[in-house]
């Protein structure tokens, strides 16, 4: 049972209460009998996952209503963000140019402009450029759009590419003639967004999803000139757990279909020179198996947890004895060391490697085995190799970035050992200096006594009184790291007073593979105790309080959010919660929404009672009670297809009438957009603006 949370005085609150007259929104209590396992709940606002009814809508525009009451006093101040991170941004800004099949490559953008370019140049970077997609003008008549994968054939002539103009990721494939500029007349929808081509020029796989739960379930091969209907079908994934995805091999030899569930992988290939003929498997699927491919000469590389390898180990076959069987170690299996990934070259092996927490790039020669690790000086940062798209080449491209350092894009001849930073990140304005922030990497106890990195970063010459603000976050599912990265609009809160943590808890792989496995199905728990361990940590060492500390995460982080208010809301004075996933239980019960059976190997699958009675035991949704809870603001995307909005909003409507103080409780559904919020990189500026302001204002931090 969680501390009974004490109520701080929050100003914001008490000026807001007679400055607006409406009333937060209460939804309608239509008590629904939910029963399994000979368990009953009673879910007063299940009606609310109907998009398609009135009263819905009604609900989501009034606590939009009340949200934008609520905090229109900050109007300005949110102004202010906005333009203060928008100037930062160099908006005439490209990326680094790769060389792919002839032609390079180039990402841009124009002043004033929100979406991407995307260019080429032939041969040289002084050829004429060749504009292949300006998603400013495929935007125009859009709210949201994004461009989705993007796939040139190999004679260069052809790009397939994928659009989404709601935000549900479902994308529609279409095919351009970079030739000609002519867009044919076919689409493809309720595709993925990947594809992928054979070596003829014509052949075109892809893979779609269902509409109801938009798993990615069957691969289909087009080709060039055929009516859509007429395409065939390649593969179809019956099992409800896997869902498929569609790639080629780097030696452009290969295409694969990937079917994967969270612990089971199973490829197919095919000649990517015969692309008509039937895909072989690679190696059948075995509970547990997991392993990934890339192909070089005339052996398949192999990354896989084979034999117990937790933190996965490197082996090599033959193409043509791809059973697990023949596979040979190079690279063995260590209980300190994570095998992320590899990058091969024509003479080098590179290897992404993570230990204590860090990442690391390994390179080998092939002919005598030498080896070194490129050295890195920060405390705490992340780095990890770009677009390494051909073989014969001694450059390997990567990038390094820290909480204080710009993202740049770095050459490495890993003949000469010459290093080239081909772009660092620019922050404009004048006024910014790496030199003028302190990052650190300390160490908090959890409840069983393993020790949980946090990442922390702050002005110089702050001083650790206990009055510093502090947002912390984390994210902590799904074996996803949450390395320490740079973002320039998070500088208006460090020069405003924050402290910026991220917490490294259980659930991702930060510290190695088993660092996930403790973190999720049965004992998942270990994800909400630790960053309560970390709150704690960073109380104890008085670098805030508990009328200083913010929290926020989202998606799965949002989960993590909900638990954590439920837990110890007495730690924080304030909480962001974007997308939330808080309505586990009954999500994982149905299996017609998108994502629910391929993840039961993440939660659990609550048809089993030993699972159900552990997620009931956390889910956010079901722990609300009476009781104090910090003053919250969550966000929500009306046509998400990850986390359905409805989570949210129910989540939102049952604390407002279990609550027991005075903060603010605030729900903002965008109606235009998914999961990924807002598109265009200025209108998610907006989102962050309007989230710091929440934040600054709790701290009574006008400008």
């Amino acid at each position: 049972m969680a501390q009974q949370a004490k109520t701080y005085f929050c100003p914001l609150y008490h000026f807001m209460k007679k400055s607006f007259n409406i009333a937060p929104p209460l939804a309608d209590k239509k008590p629904k009998k939910l029963r399994k396992h000979n368990h009953i709940r009673i879910d007063d606002y299940y009606w609310l996952n109907d998009r398609e009814n009135p009263e819905v809508i009604d609900y989501l525009n009034r606590e939009n209503d009340y949200y934008h009451a609520a905090t229109a006093h900050t109007d300005d101040f949110q102004k202010q963000l906005f333009e203060e991170m928008k100037s930062r941004i160099k908006e005439d800004d490209q990326s680094v140019p790769f060389l792919y099949n002839g032609y390079y490559y180039i990402t841009r953008y124009e002043k004033g402009q929100g979406y991407p370019i995307y260019s080429r140049k032939k041969g040289s970077l002084s050829a004429d450029e060749e504009i292949m997609f300006n998603c400013n003008e495929m935007a125009k008549d859009h709210s949201f759009f994004q461009l989705g994968g993007l796939s040139i054939s190999p004679n260069n002539r052809f790009a397939a590419f994928t659009t989404d103009v709601v935000g549900r990721r479902m994308f529609t494939l279409k095919i351009k003639d970079l030739q000609t500029g002519e867009i044919f007349p076919q689409e493809i929808i309720n595709t993925t967004g990947n594809a992928a081509w054979g070596n003829d020029n014509k052949s075109l796989f892809y893979t779609t999803q269902d509409q109801g739960t938009l798993r990615a379930s069957k691969v289909f091969r087009h080709e060039l000139g055929t009516a859509v209907g007429k395409d065939t079908l390649i593969y179809e994934e019956t099992d409800e757990t896997f869902t498929v995805e569609v790639a080629k091999s780097k030696s452009r030899k290969y295409i694969f279909i990937e079917a994967e569930s969270t612990l089971t992988t199973e490829y197919r290939f095919v000649n990517a020179d015969t692309p008509t003929e039937e895909f072989k498997i690679f190696q059948k699927r075995v509970r547990g198996l997991e392993y990934g491919l890339a192909h070089y000469g005339d052996s398949f590389y192999i990354r896989t947890n084979k034999d117990n390898a937790v933190n996965f180990k490197l082996m090599k076959t033959p193409e043509t004895k791809t059973a697990k069987r023949y596979w040979v170690d190079l690279i063995g299996h260590r209980e300190d060391v994570l095998l992320e990934d590899i990058e091969i070259f024509n003479e080098y092996l590179v290897v992404e490697e993570r230990s204590n927490g860090l990442n690391k790039l390994r390179i080998i020669k092939w002919a005598d085995q030498t080896e070194y690790y490129l050295p890195f000086d920060s405390e705490t940062y992340s780095v990890y190799t770009t677009s390494n798209v051909d073989f014969n080449t001694h450059l390997l491209r990567y990038s390094y970035q820290s909480l204080a350092t710009p993202t740049s894009v770095i050459d490495y001849n890993m003949k000469t050992g010459e290093k080239t930073i081909l772009k660092e990140q620019s922050v404009l304005g004048g006024n910014f200096d790496k030199a003028n922030y302190v990052e650190e990497r300390l160490w908090a106890t959890a409840d069983d006594g393993t020790k949980i990195p946090i990442s922390v970063v702050y002005r110089k010459g702050l001083k650790k009184d206990s009055k510093n603000p502090v947002l912390q976050y984390a994210y902590g599912s799904y074996g996803v790291t949450m390395d320490a990265y740079f973002s320039s609009g998070r500088l208006s809160l460090l020069d405003r007073g924050f402290i910026y943590a991220i917490a490294h808890i259980r659930g991702g792989e930060d510290m190695g593979r088993q660092w996930y496995e403790d973190g999720k199905l049965l004992t998942k728990m270990n994800t909400f105790t630790d960053f309560i361990a970390c709150s704690k940590f960073l109380i104890d060492q008085k670098y805030t309080s508990p009328q200083h500390l913010y929290a926020e995460g989202g998606s799965a982080g949002g989960l993590l959010m909900g638990a954590v208010v439920n837990m110890a809301p007495e730690l924080y004075n304030g909480v962001i919660a974007q997308v939330p996933f808080v309505d586990v239980v009954t999500t994982m019960l149905d299996d017609s929404i998108p994502l629910t059976t391929g993840e039961y190997d993440e939660w659990g699958n609550p048809n089993k009672k030993e699972y159900y009675d552990y997620m009931l035991a956390y889910s956010p949704y079901d722990n609300v009670k009476r009781q104090s809870y910090p003053n919250m603001l969550i966000t929500t995307g009306l046509h998400d297809s990850q986390v359905q909005y409805w989570e949210p909003a129910k989540w939102v409507a049952k604390l407002r009438t279990h609550k027991t103080d005075d903060n603010l409780l605030l729900l903002h559904t965008n109606m235009e957009a998914g999961h990924g919020g807002a598109s265009g990189r200025f209108e998610a500026l907006k989102e962050v603006a309007r989230e710091f302001s929440f934040l600054l204002d709790l701290e009574g931090i006008k400008s």
